[in-house]
């Protein structure tokens, strides 16, 4: 296994491993696809486009695995934006892995976002906090910004 910056010509490839995220996620936020049964992807763009943001692409012998989207690069505090891991790869190291390998890329202080009724995200991201700053972590509940309707996202903070 081995995480890569994504370059222009691997955005086909993680537009499809985006689309599988946002499948994962509907089940916890209740999105469903547009007409055209494709999720929103302002994400994907940014992460092709925004000099403040990283794509990252995780593959084994040239198969692609998952992605990470890093934004706030110029910030005092990253956020690891997006983190996917395709089913058949998990539970396997390879996103803890994945993870140690961005956040390396990056030190400094880092803020991760999941929802609480994901419960393998809740279990991974604490592991994967523990594993890169030991007890030195935090867990708080923020607010969705906009949308009022939607439980607070859980925020993971740590330093790299």
């Amino acid at each position: 296994m081995h995480v890569r910056l994504a370059t222009a010509a691997d955005r086909p490839t993680v537009e499809n491993l985006w689309l599988m995220f946002r499948h994962d996620l509907s089940e916890f936020v209740g999105v469903v696809p547009n007409p055209d049964g494709a999720f929103r992807s302002e994400r994907v763009h940014a992460a092709f486009t925004d000099p403040d943001w990283a794509p990252y692409l995780i593959e084994r012998e040239r198969a692609p695995l998952g992605f990470a989207f890093v934004r706030a690069l110029n910030a005092p505090t990253r956020v690891l934006n997006s983190f996917f891991v395709v089913r058949a790869a998990r539970r396997s190291g390879i996103g803890l892995r994945a993870v140690l390998d961005v956040v390396s890329r990056h030190p400094g202080a880092w803020d991760v976002a999941f929802q609480d009724v994901n419960l393998p995200a809740v279990a991974f991201w604490r592991r994967a906090a523990a594993t890169v700053a030991g007890p030195a972590w935090t867990e708080e509940r923020r607010p969705v910004p906009g949308r009022p309707d939607l439980p607070p996202d859980t925020w993971i903070s740590f330093t790299a």
